[in-house]
């Protein structure tokens, strides 16, 4: 006899949605937000060591990596701050419902595109 009911749900089987897609994203980024600290911290250590390491760093903020790079860590940290109100909000007791879990993480979706935008709008000095 063959059993169509597994005990937990394979990969090939289960549907996604969109807080399963948010939950595995901000844990991801949250990691990668860890990690792009360090770097920063590391970076700024290296400025007691003289100029010329500060001069390495502005020519790779400079080029279009550099540039690319930026855009994606503000991305990943506005992306970690709107997702972690929404928990703060579960933690509080509001928003469990599936309608209100899709919305709000849509809005953790296109809010941080869009804080993602107005950051860097602001930093070009646009605003």
């Amino acid at each position: 006899m063959e059993n169509n009911n597994p005990l937990s749900p394979h990969i090939q089987i289960y549907s996604w949605n969109i807080s399963s897609l948010i939950s595995i994203s901000h844990r991801i980024i949250g990691v990668i937000n860890i990690l792009v600290l360090t770097f920063v911290c590391l970076w700024i250590s290296l400025l007691l060591l003289g100029e010329t390491n500060y001069d390495y760093a502005k020519f790779f903020l400079q080029s279009i990596f550099g540039k690319f790079t930026i855009i994606g860590i503000i991305w990943s940290y506005s992306f970690q701050i709107l997702s972690e109100v929404r928990h703060l909000f579960w933690d509080l007791g509001y928003g469990f419902e599936l309608k209100t879990s899709k919305i709000t993480g849509l809005i953790v979706i296109f809010g941080s595109i869009i804080f993602t935008i107005l950051i860097y709008l602001f930093g070009r000095n646009i605003f």
